[in-house]
Protein backbone atom coordinates (compact mmCIF):
# COMPACT_ATOMS: atom_id res chain seq x y z
CA UNK A 1 0.00 0.00 0.00
CA UNK A 2 2.99 2.04 0.75
CA UNK A 3 3.90 2.35 -2.94
CA UNK A 4 0.32 3.07 -3.95
CA UNK A 5 0.14 5.85 -1.81
CA UNK A 6 3.65 7.21 -3.17
CA UNK A 7 2.45 7.02 -6.42
CA UNK A 8 -0.59 9.10 -6.03
CA UNK A 9 1.27 11.57 -4.40
CA UNK A 10 3.74 11.73 -7.37
CA UNK A 11 1.31 11.67 -9.69
CA UNK A 12 0.08 14.90 -8.47
CA UNK A 13 2.83 16.71 -7.84
CA UNK A 14 4.11 18.34 -11.09
CA UNK A 15 5.90 21.60 -9.57
CA UNK A 16 4.64 24.40 -11.39
CA UNK A 17 4.89 28.33 -11.25
CA UNK A 18 1.14 30.36 -10.77
CA UNK A 19 2.50 33.66 -10.78
CA UNK A 20 5.03 35.70 -10.03
CA UNK A 21 3.68 35.11 -5.83
CA UNK A 22 2.63 31.96 -6.34
CA UNK A 23 4.26 28.42 -6.93
CA UNK A 24 2.97 24.73 -6.24
CA UNK A 25 3.34 21.26 -6.19
CA UNK A 26 6.69 21.17 -5.20
CA UNK A 27 5.88 18.74 -2.37
CA UNK A 28 3.02 16.07 -3.07
CA UNK A 29 1.06 14.15 -0.28
CA UNK A 30 -1.57 11.16 -0.05
CA UNK A 31 -3.39 10.22 3.15
CA UNK A 32 -5.32 6.90 3.01
CA UNK A 33 -9.01 7.13 5.53
CA UNK A 34 -9.79 4.08 7.24
CA UNK A 35 -12.65 3.32 4.96
CA UNK A 36 -9.58 2.53 2.13
CA UNK A 37 -10.23 5.95 0.18
CA UNK A 38 -7.11 8.00 -1.14
CA UNK A 39 -6.95 11.71 -1.01
CA UNK A 40 -3.87 13.93 -2.40
CA UNK A 41 -2.42 17.30 -2.12
CA UNK A 42 0.04 19.34 -3.35
CA UNK A 43 2.23 22.27 -1.15
CA UNK A 44 1.24 25.91 -2.50
CA UNK A 45 3.88 28.21 -1.34
CA UNK A 46 3.26 32.10 -1.80
CA UNK A 47 4.94 35.37 -1.16
CA UNK A 48 3.14 36.33 1.51
CA UNK A 49 3.45 33.16 3.36
CA UNK A 50 -0.54 32.34 3.27
CA UNK A 51 0.34 28.96 1.44
CA UNK A 52 -0.81 25.65 2.27
CA UNK A 53 1.54 22.24 2.65
CA UNK A 54 1.10 19.26 0.44
CA UNK A 55 -0.43 16.88 3.70
CA UNK A 56 -2.47 19.68 4.92
CA UNK A 57 -3.86 20.07 1.63
CA UNK A 58 -4.74 16.44 1.11
CA UNK A 59 -6.37 16.60 5.04
CA UNK A 60 -8.63 18.98 3.04
CA UNK A 61 -9.15 16.94 0.21
CA UNK A 62 -10.61 14.29 2.50
CA UNK A 63 -12.29 16.79 5.04
CA UNK A 64 -14.35 18.00 1.86
CA UNK A 65 -15.07 14.68 0.77
CA UNK A 66 -16.52 13.60 4.21
CA UNK A 67 -13.78 11.74 5.94
CA UNK A 68 -11.70 12.42 8.65
CA UNK A 69 -9.77 9.37 10.41
CA UNK A 70 -6.55 8.51 8.59
CA UNK A 71 -4.53 5.27 8.37
CA UNK A 72 -1.59 6.36 6.91
CA UNK A 73 0.01 9.30 4.94
CA UNK A 74 3.03 9.78 3.17
CA UNK A 75 5.03 13.02 1.75
CA UNK A 76 6.93 13.15 -1.19
CA UNK A 77 9.61 15.82 -1.16
CA UNK A 78 11.08 17.49 -4.88
CA UNK A 79 13.55 15.04 -5.06
CA UNK A 80 11.58 11.87 -4.49
CA UNK A 81 12.58 11.10 -0.55
CA UNK A 82 9.68 10.52 1.07
CA UNK A 83 9.45 13.18 4.09
CA UNK A 84 8.42 13.84 7.73
CA UNK A 85 5.56 16.39 8.21
CA UNK A 86 5.98 20.20 9.70
CA UNK A 87 4.87 20.76 13.13
CA UNK A 88 1.68 22.52 11.81
CA UNK A 89 0.51 19.45 9.94
CA UNK A 90 1.14 16.70 12.99
CA UNK A 91 -0.90 19.44 14.99
CA UNK A 92 -3.65 19.65 12.15
CA UNK A 93 -3.78 15.66 12.15
CA UNK A 94 -3.55 15.36 15.90
CA UNK A 95 -6.54 17.48 16.00
CA UNK A 96 -8.86 15.18 13.71
CA UNK A 97 -10.11 12.50 16.24
CA UNK A 98 -8.86 10.63 19.69
CA UNK A 99 -7.23 7.76 17.63
CA UNK A 100 -4.96 10.11 15.48
CA UNK A 101 -1.99 9.04 16.85
CA UNK A 102 -1.98 6.04 15.67
CA UNK A 103 -1.74 7.22 11.97
CA UNK A 104 1.29 5.76 10.10
CA UNK A 105 3.68 8.05 8.68
CA UNK A 106 5.84 6.31 5.72
CA UNK A 107 10.00 8.39 6.77
CA UNK A 108 12.19 6.03 4.15
CA UNK A 109 10.29 4.47 0.92
CA UNK A 110 13.31 1.79 0.29
CA UNK A 111 12.87 0.37 4.06
CA UNK A 112 9.39 1.16 4.09
CA UNK A 113 10.09 2.50 7.78
CA UNK A 114 7.14 4.31 9.69
CA UNK A 115 6.50 6.26 12.55
CA UNK A 116 3.36 6.73 14.40
CA UNK A 117 2.11 10.64 14.62
CA UNK A 118 2.11 10.18 18.88
CA UNK A 119 5.87 9.53 18.51
CA UNK A 120 6.37 12.77 16.41
CA UNK A 121 4.02 14.52 18.91
CA UNK A 122 4.68 12.95 22.24
CA UNK A 123 2.81 14.35 25.44
CA UNK A 124 -0.25 16.34 23.09
CA UNK A 125 -1.27 18.95 24.44
CA UNK A 126 -4.93 18.12 23.46
CA UNK A 127 -5.79 14.20 24.85
CA UNK A 128 -7.95 15.39 27.22
CA UNK A 129 -10.66 17.23 25.55
CA UNK A 130 -11.28 13.65 23.70
CA UNK A 131 -12.48 12.62 26.66
CA UNK A 132 -14.98 14.81 27.10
Amino acid sequence: MWKTLYDAAVKVQRPRTVSPFMEAGGVGAAVLTKSGSIYTGVCIDTASGLGMCAERNAMANMLTNGESKIKRMVAVMPDGRVGSPCGACREFMMQLGKDSGEIEILVDLETQKTVRLKDLVPDWWGTERFDK
